[in-house]
């Protein structure tokens, strides 16, 4: 198995940016006519904003989701000009940075209409439409609808609202949420407007819930778009982190922390170089594994700071030594069985693979 640097045990992770340009590029045609605009809040769900990013870019978005206005700086940085919307709308004594970076906000409430009328810049309303997150309420949109020339003071570059379970293709509540949005805009008066209610799983809920722009996040890094079908998007990363120890555990030793686990039966372990200071999550304990080659090792007892075991059975294969990689994520296993094992999502497991892997990015063309 290859090896990392002399030296350096961290935990490798391989993000494949023609992978990912390759998932905008299948999400833009088939949203089409709609424009596909990237979410990239949260570091590019935690991949890395400042090479996602450009590279999204040069491949011809031009038009970008972020959640906060420290996230549209940073990214007003790498891209000049492309259009950036802040989906967290207007933050207390934010409009001055949002206007000296060309941001557009996402404007949530009436306090944030008010707080951007006469700044004579663009900005995106936000309405809800049954998610009860961001959004102007219900008394909100009755407001506006009875004071038209509050709206008419505004530049709307979009009118927006947000799906609550669009991952669910089959969930009424879907349909519910698009014609409440579209009987708020026709209440108000902005049915000429660019519209956009889908993130990534709703552009695969047909043409009616594309619109003008869709916001493809997830699915760009790899993320199953919807429940209990196959994946359509091609794999984004690897994650492999070094064996750092192998030795041979009997009957009824503990293994780990709390001395959670006992060993069955004599056999072999390994101690590989990754734990939740590395964003590998608790909560796998006794549920998560690895592969070497195509050899499933079951991780062992809890998951600490810094390491995690894995069983080798009661021979262990060739290439289990020191120094040899192991696979958590990749062709073997992908990021929806790492994050089933773990019982959450593949979102929260791609934006906690933060601390301390050594990032690798392959760029366009070039694939493990």
């Amino acid at each position: 198995m290859a090896e990392t640097a002399t030296g350096d045990d961290r935990p490798v992770l391989t993000i494949d940016l023609a992978a990912i340009v390759a998932n905008w590029r299948m999400l833009a045609k088939l949203a089409a006519p709609a424009i596909a605009a990237p979410a990239v809040k949260a570091d590019a769900y935690g991949l890395g904003m400042a090479e996602v990013a450009p590279a999204l870019a040069a491949a011809g978005a031009s038009e970008f989701f972020v959640a906060t206005l420290e996230e549209g700086t940073a990214l007003r940085r790498l891209l000049p000009v492309a259009s950036i919307y802040v989906l967290n709308g207007l933050p207390a004594g934010g409009a001055a940075g949002l206007l000296a970076h060309r941001l557009i906000p996402c404007l949530k409430s009436m306090v944030d209409i008010e707080g951007w009328t006469g700044a004579q810049a663009p900005a995106a309303l936000m309405m809800d439409s049954g998610l009860n997150r961001l959004g102007l309420t219900r008394e909100e949109v009755s407001e506006l609808a009875g004071a038209p020339e509050r709206l008419a003071k505004l530049d709307l570059a979009l009118v927006m609202s947000h799906l609550a379970c669009a991952e669910e293709a089959d969930n009424p509540m879907n349909r519910r949420q698009l014609e409440q949005f579209q009987a708020d805009v026709r209440r108000l008066r902005l049915s000429g407007k660019r519209l956009s209610i889908s993130a990534s799983s709703g552009i695969f809920l047909g043409p009616d819930f594309r619109l003008a722009v869709v916001r493809p996040g997830a699915a760009l890094y790899g993320i199953a778009p919807l429940n209990n079908q196959p994946n359509p998007m091609r794999q984004v990363i690897k994650l492999e982190a070094k064996i750092l120890q192998v030795r041979r555990v009997d009957r009824g030793m503990s293994v780990g922390y709390g001395a959670t686990r006992r060993v069955a039966a004599p056999g072999f372990i390994a101690i590989a170089g990754m734990g939740y200071g590395d964003g590998l999550l608790r909560s796998l304990a006794d549920r998560g594994c690895a592969f070497l080659g195509d050899r499933r090792l079951p991780v062992m007892g809890r998951v600490s700071m810094d390491l995690i075991t894995l069983d080798l059975g009661a021979t262990a294969p060739d290439g289990a030594v020191p120094g040899a990689m192991v696979e958590l994520i990749g062709p073997s296993h992908g990021v929806e069985e790492l994050a089933a094992e773990a019982g959450t999502n593949g979102y929260e497991i791609l934006t906690a693979l933060g601390g301390r892997t050594r990032r690798t990015y392959l760029p366009a063309g070039k694939h493990p």
